[in-house]
């Protein structure tokens, strides 16, 4: 790991019991205010997939910082999947578990049939939300070229849902 990446790794903080008891929170919010430090995570994100993406596709909330991030650095755009009810005019909508609730995602069918798609979020837990993000891509008649997340919490099943994806950091 490059020190740039080590010390962005070092800016995420752990906040026990929030949203609620049991949930251990990881703030990305002091690495993204370090501009280093989110160069070299954003570097990290779509490296991978160079050149095998035509947009950056960002799941609300922290993932729309990351994937705007990412969509400048790459020099394509970037396309919203938003929280129920938060888009004028959804074109699909796909419900899925979190690990303390249940939540709905939407985004707008504006991309032509076959985009590649690059999807970002912050965390991978559960699966849950990469893989409605996935399922929302798809239904919409596009190309999922791959799936970058910040960090992955391992041992709460979420690669397993998802599949083949790139995390920059592991987390216990």
């Amino acid at each position: 790991m490059s020190p740039e990446l080590a010390r962005a790794e070092s800016l995420i903080a752990s906040i026990p019991d929030y949203p609620q008891p049991g949930i251990l929170f990881r703030d990305i919010m002091p690495l993204l205010a370090d501009a280093r430090a989110l160069r070299a995570t954003t570097a990290a994100l779509i490296e991978p997939f160079a050149g095998s993406f035509d947009i950056v596709a960002g799941i609300e909330a922290r993932g729309f910082i990351l994937a705007g991030a990412a969509a400048i650095a790459a020099g394509v755009g970037f396309a919203p999947i938003r929280k129920a009810g938060k888009l004028p005019r959804p074109a699909a909508a796909v419900d899925y578990a979190l690990e303390y609730g249940t939540a709905t995602v939407e985004m707008h069918d504006d991309l032509p049939t076959g985009t590649r798609v690059l999807l970002i979020d912050d965390v991978l837990a559960t699966g849950g939300t990469l893989a409605a993000g996935r399922q929302i891509v798809e239904r919409l008649g596009y190309h999922v070229a791959g799936i970058s997340v910040l960090f992955e919490i391992d041992g709460l099943g979420g690669r397993e849902a998802i599949g083949d994806l790139h995390t920059v950091f592991h987390s216990a």
